[in-house]
């Protein structure tokens, strides 16, 4: 456990930052929350390249234990229209992020004998795809009003022209397209420090 408590610290950072950061808006489509997030991904796969898939596994779930904690304090605070964070949303986030990290694990370690940038690339942008899908989703889209009616997510489906320019869609669309296309910028970004990380993990094992 010693060994992966730096992936343990980095992941529960993370996701503190990214549940206060989310309350912040970031231009019209996104929050401030969507820069940081992205990373949870790239200490995963850290972990399992130096590490494997059990110690990768065991920081996602100390990132979920956390994520969950995060949600059930942001229940419990009040803000202009409610609880910072509503059943839906904390539902959606705790469901996107384990499923999205796990396959995650999973993907990497199918191709972890490949070239070394595959995986990373590879699992990230596939798991950062299923977490935004399953995330705005759950969290906003009007067919799972049953998941808590007394939450009304109407402005979430205000038909808009998707960013602004596109064909109309419900305005959750606009964001859940923004989030994934920084998600995909962050997952090309972030070969850069795996690559140094791994090398200097891998030189220097605990």
């Amino acid at each position: 456990m010693t060994r992966i408590l730096p992936g343990v610290i980095a992941m529960a950072a993370i996701v503190v930052a990214s549940n206060i950061l989310v309350q912040h808006l970031f231009g019209q489509w996104l929050t401030w929350g969507a820069f940081t997030y992205p990373f949870a991904f790239l200490v995963t796969d850290v972990m399992n390249r130096v590490y494997g898939p059990s110690a990768a596994r065991k920081v996602v779930f100390a990132g979920f234990i956390t994520g969950v904690a995060c949600s059930l304090v942001g229940t419990q605070i009040m803000g202009e229209f409610g609880p910072l964070v509503t059943l839906r949303v904390a539902v959606a986030s705790g469901l996107a992020f384990l499923t999205a990290q796990l396959l995650d694990v999973a993907i990497f370690d199918r191709l972890r004998d490949g070239k070394w940038w595959r995986a990373p690339a590879a699992s990230t942008l596939i798991g950062g795809t299923v977490d935004t899908a399953i995330f705005f989703a759950i969290a906003f889209s009007a067919s799972l009003t049953f998941l808590e009616p007394g939450n009304d997510v109407g402005w979430a489906n205000a038909v808009l022209p998707l960013l602004g320019s596109g064909p109309d869609a419900p305005l959750w669309m606009s964001l859940a397209l923004a989030d994934w296309l920084v998600k995909t910028a962050i997952a090309l970004i972030a070969l850069v420090p795996f690559r140094l990380i791994v090398t200097k993990l891998s030189q220097n094992p605990a």
